[in-house]
C-alpha cells in the first residue's frame, strides 16, 4: 500500500463517520491550540488531552491501563501543569518539548505527543502503535512500534509524517485521521 494523496484524502474523509469522537476533537482542535499557547485553560482542558489519548481506542485499549494512566495524571498540580504546558510552548525543539511534558506524572512520550498535536496541529502528529503501525505498513517506517516511544523514535516518525503529508499536499491532521483509519481496518483484520 503505497499513501497516495488519493488514498489519504479517501481514509481521513472515512474518520468522520468512524470515530464516534470526531465532533468533540474538531471542537478541541479549533479551540486547544490557542488556549493552552496563551496559558488562558482549566484543569479539565489539558485532562481531556489525556482522555482522549487513550479514549479514542474506544475499549481497544485495555481499561486498567487507561485507568492508571488517567489517575496518574489526575496528581498533577494544577500549576505543575500549567507549567509544563507553558516551557512546552515556549520550547523550540520537539526533544525540549517533550521533556517538560513528560515531566509531569501519567505523561510518556506517546501522551506527550498528543498534546504536541493540539499545541501545535500544523507540526505535529500524536503517535500510538496504530499510527506507527500504518506508517510501516505502507513502507515509510521500519521495524515495529517501539513501546515504550523514545523521543528520538518520536521525531523520526513526526519527521516521516511531515514528508508524506507534504507529498500528499494535506495537513497533519488529515494524514493523522487517514492514519488511524487505515489502522482500523488493520486491527480490524487481524481480529478476524
Amino acid at each position: 500500500m503505497d499513501l497516495t494523496r488519493s488514498l489519504v484524502e479517501t481514509r481521513a474523509d472515512a474518520y468522520e463517520t468512524r470515530q464516534p469522537l470526531f465532533a468533540v476533537e474538531e471542537e478541541h482542535a479549533e479551540m486547544l491550540p490557542e488556549m493552552l499557547a496563551s496559558g488562558d485553560f482549566g484543569w479539565r482542558d489539558p485532562e481531556w488531552v489525556v482522555q482522549w489519548y487513550y479514549r479514542r481506542f474506544l475499549g481497544g485499549y485495555p481499561d486498567a491501563d487507561r485507568r492508571a494512566a488517567e489517575e496518574a495524571y489526575d496528581q498533577n498540580d494544577y500549576e505543575d501543569v500549567h507549567s509544563a504546558i507553558s516551557d512546552a510552548v515556549a520550547s523550540e525543539d520537539v526533544a525540549t518539548k517533550l521533556d517538560h511534558l513528560t515531566d509531569l506524572a501519567g505523561v510518556d512520550v506517546s501522551v506527550g505527543s498528543a498534546f504536541l498535536q493540539f499545541l501545535h496541529p500544523e507540526r505535529y502528529l500524536v503517535c500510538s502503535e496504530r499510527e506507527w503501525e500504518s506508517l510501516r505498513a505502507a513502507g515509510e517506517l521500519e521495524g515495529p512500534y517501539p513501546d515504550p516511544l523514545s523521543v528520538d523514535e518520536y521525531e523520526t516518525y513526526v519527521e516521516t509524517c511531515r514528508a508524506v503529508a507534504e507529498r500528499c499536499d494535506c495537513s497533519p491532521w488529515t494524514l493523522y485521521r487517514a492514519l488511524w483509519t487505515l489502522g482500523e481496518d488493520r486491527d480490524d483484520r487481524n481480529e478476524n
